[in-house]
């Protein structure tokens, strides 16, 4: 019979305090690779296409601090206008968005992707109005984007006659109306183009989803983008909102200084016309 003792066993013994504080530096370590991952999905989306999102949206900074990217808004919608975004799109992941081309917002009375929204990154009160003292949804005030017109490429403005987009949209005859133009080409035949107006578009992107050119010769854009920025050097006089803006601001140093800038406009103007007669 064998009388040796057994081999100890050298292996450490892994105690209950031991293993909860590996626990924990395993899911300290896994939430610090989680934040680097998302970040870096984050700063992926600076650079990515322009992006749409849903009525009511907050700003874009804004929106992305208040999504908690729960899906709720792209459930609700009946059309499956709404996606989104995936890992690898190169978008802020888990956040919603749209492709006009594809499917567009078809504009719907109850606007249900909206209240469903636990956060208010979708602000229901930006897309409502008051009737009769109380408030009710409004899709027509929903500034998801911007229509805008390639003037090169829209056939309307070749002289060929084409109202898809003002037929498409469901805001008929306020945010695209059809205006005469005279056709330079034949010099004596009319054009008949579109006009997007900024006030009234919701940037629903119906209009771009009917249009006939193989790439949409009328797209949508965020209407920051849009609709640019005149910068400090320009002030509407009569908006007294933008003249505070320059309140603080030394006017001189906003003023353009080249040696035309230092001549009267009749002066410079005359100038330009004796070199177009030489």
């Amino acid at each position: 019979m064998n009388t040796q003792n057994p081999k100890k066993d050298t292996k450490p013994k892994i105690t209950e305090r031991r293993r909860f504080l590996t626990i924990m530096a395993q899911s300290v370590g896994l939430s610090a690779l989680g934040g680097i991952i998302w970040t870096g999905y984050v700063e992926e989306a600076k650079a990515s296409p322009l992006l749409l999102r849903p009525p009511g949206a907050l700003t874009e900074a804004d929106f992305l601090r208040t999504c908690i990217k729960c899906g709720q808004c792209a459930e609700a919608c009946p059309y499956d206008t709404l996606i989104m975004a995936k890992p690898g799109d190169g978008l802020p992941m888990g956040t919603p968005y749209f492709i006009p081309r594809d499917i567009p917002c078809y504009m719907c009375t109850d606007i249900p992707c909206v209240p469903v929204c636990p956060t208010g990154a979708l602000d229901e009160d930006s897309v409502s109005s008051v009737v009769d003292g109380k408030k009710v949804l409004d899709i027509n005030k929903a500034k998801m984007g911007l229509a805008v017109v390639d003037h090169e490429s829209c056939v309307a403005y070749w002289g060929i006659q084409c109202d898809a987009c003002y037929r498409a949209c469901p805001i008929l005859g306020k945010a695209i109306t059809i205006e005469f133009m005279r056709n330079e080409r034949t010099g004596k035949h009319a054009k008949l183009v579109p006009i997007v107006h900024a006030d009234h578009c919701t940037g629903c992107g119906l209009c771009e989803h009917a249009c006939v050119t193989e790439k949409a010769a009328i797209f949508v854009l965020p209407r920051e983008v849009a609709m640019g920025k005149p910068g400090d050097y320009y002030v509407k006089g009569w908006d007294v909102k933008d003249q505070e803006r320059i309140k603080q601001r030394n006017l001189e140093e906003l003023k353009t200084k080249t040696e035309r800038s230092e001549k009267k406009p009749q002066d410079y103007l005359n100038m330009d016309e004796e070199l177009f007669n030489e």
